[in-house]
């Protein structure tokens, strides 16, 4: 894709000489004539490089002024300051406020050129250090030979040179958001952004504004998803979650491709490739009025059902065996030569599916570097032994009937919510959405119970 380079100079011949460089080049190239259109520029939409006049019209505003706003906004955009009356110490200062490079006028057509590609290729180095960096474990591999994980390969491969929306489904924690990332790391996106919005974890009032951003009347911009994706990829996990009412605003970007900033009255263009996840059968959702039916067939183009890790347990040993390499990877250490294997990996259950299965691996390399084969079997029957549950259950049954109603109800809600606990790995809030209550109320509950934490 082309890349956008905003010049911003008061001079004319200036602005022109400019455009018509970077123009031969096929640059897409925007423009501005002074700081008030500047600034208007700016919090239209980003561009991929800025090339800033440091004198402009304003006697209280120039250039690096600029510099600060575009930095702000985003850090890795690169800018080029120019200027023929600036000092070296306003050169020094607007290096060290972020900018590129600081290139003196009058300038050769070769020499704004080699400063503009430098700094794009700098700019691309920086998104591909960030994604490295962005946590190993979003950067997992779709592992196993089940037909179902063949299936949803080949999917993938054919989705390489696609634009149609993806809607996958899935339960928690069979790596919906890592098909995601692979769709759009095989794409002719690959090197635009990628953004996740999580529907599930948003209040009710916050999502307008975290899709389509918000004006204010200061002047300054919030930019929502839509504009921190343009041109790259936008994932709405549990898209499920979003309000019926707004569902209408997001069909209208699809079927528009622009939409409007709250409180703001100009058509903001965006150009992104669309990917859903749900952990929930929209169709039943369309079927009981809780789902638009149009935006539903809209996101539904190609589906990908992800399915769960207690029906394809011939995938249970090649998981095992990435997880252990891809866990030293990320501790730099060597790779544990601990055996992991175990009858109950093929018998339970495993409603965290995949993300669980990684939570247990790392687990037992963890607490049993030394152990001999017998103890690590013990631990992961601990784990995973639902007669556990049962023998707690039973115990928590014959403890409450022996009890006054007030004790019997305070021990069964202690129980109650170390199981919620622990099943949510310690997370409050995951904790407090699955048993509908707040989740200050549920700390003051914690409180009152004696439940001080979980691991």
């Amino acid at each position: 894709m082309f890349k956008e380079i905003l010049v911003i100079d008061d001079n004319p011949d200036i602005r022109f000489l400019v455009c018509n460089i970077l123009e031969e080049q096929n640059f897409k190239v925007r423009t501005a004539a002074n700081y008030d259109q500047a600034v208007l520029e700016i919090n239209k939409r980003l561009p991929d490089l800025a090339i800033v006049d440091i004198k402009l019209d304003k006697p209280d505003k120039d250039g690096i002024d600029l510099l600060k706003l575009i930095i702000k906004k985003n850090k890795n955009t690169p800018v080029i300051m120019i200027s023929g009356h600036a000092t070296v110490k306003v050169a020094v200062e607007a290096i060290r406020l972020g900018a590129y490079e600081f290139i003196e006028k009058p300038f050769s057509k070769e020499k704004i050129l080699n400063y503009v590609k430098r700094a794009l290729e700098s700019s691309q180095l920086k998104k591909e250090k960030n994604i490295i960096e962005n946590k190993l474990f979003h950067s997992f591999d779709l592992i196993g030979n089940s037909p179902s994980i063949v299936k949803v390969k080949k999917i993938i491969e054919k989705l390489s040179t696609s634009e149609s929306r993806v809607l996958i489904s899935g339960p928690t924690g069979t790596g919906k958001e890592l098909v995601a990332r692979k769709i759009h790391k095989n794409s002719l996106r690959s090197k635009e952004p990628f953004v996740i919005i999580n529907a599930a974890l948003l209040k009710e009032s916050a999502y307008e504004k975290e899709l389509f951003g918000e004006e204010f009347e200061d002047g300054n911009i919030s930019f929502g998803a839509l504009e921190r994706a343009n041109k790259g990829t936008l994932l709405i996990d549990e898209v499920s979650e979003i309000p019926y009412e707004t569902q209408a605003n997001v069909l209208r970007v699809l079927i528009d491709q622009k939409f409007k900033r709250l409180n703001g009255s100009k058509d903001i263009n965006v150009n992104i490739r669309l990917i859903s996840s749900t952990s929930k059968n929209l169709s039943e959702l369309v079927k009981v009025n809780k789902f638009r039916e149009d935006l539903y067939h809209r996101l539904n183009v190609i589906p990908i059902e992800l399915a769960s890790l207690s029906s394809r347990t011939e995938d249970i040993p090649l998981l095992i065996t990435y997880f252990k390499k891809k866990l030293s990877e990320i501790n730099g250490v060597q790779q544990s030569l601990i055996e992991i294997n175990n009858d109950n990996l093929y018998t339970y259950n495993w409603p965290g599916n995949v993300r669980e299965l990684r939570n247990l691996v790392e687990r037992i390399t963890i607490l049993t570097a030394n152990e001999k084969k017998n103890d690590i079997n013990k631990l992961i029957e601990d784990i995973l032994n639902p007669s556990k549950s049962l023998d707690l259950n039973q115990n928590l049954l014959e403890k409450s009937f022996t009890s006054p109603l007030k004790e019997a109800r305070k021990h069964f809600e202690k129980e109650y919510l170390l199981t919620q606990l622990k099943k949510n790995h310690g997370n409050i809030s995951k904790t407090a959405e699955f048993i509908g209550m707040e989740r200050s109320a549920l700390h003051r509950k914690l409180k009152e119970l004696g439940i001080k934490g979980i691991n």
